[in-house]
């Protein structure tokens, strides 16, 4: 099994709630990021997880800890 695909089972983030903590939208983030909006909004409703190198790429945009951006499914229950 591929890394990228274990990790989409075992985490969810937490991209949209950081966002609004923040106070940020989307549609920044997604032109921070080089992505198109799509897939940016997949990603705040956890229908797409971004890779590892997404989620270091947006900690490092909205100033926070890579940990702050992932929870693990076991605690979403």
């Amino acid at each position: 099994m591929y890394l990228h695909t274990l990790l989409q089972k075992l985490f969810m983030n937490r991209i949209k709630e950081v966002l609004q903590e923040k106070g940020i939208k989307q549609t920044w983030l997604a032109e921070k990021l080089g992505k198109s909006f799509n897939i940016v909004n997949d990603y705040c409703n956890n229908r797409r997880q971004p890779t590892l190198e997404v989620i270091n790429q947006i900690s490092l945009i909205l100033g926070v800890d890579n940990k702050d951006l992932i929870v693990s499914n076991k605690s979403v229950k």
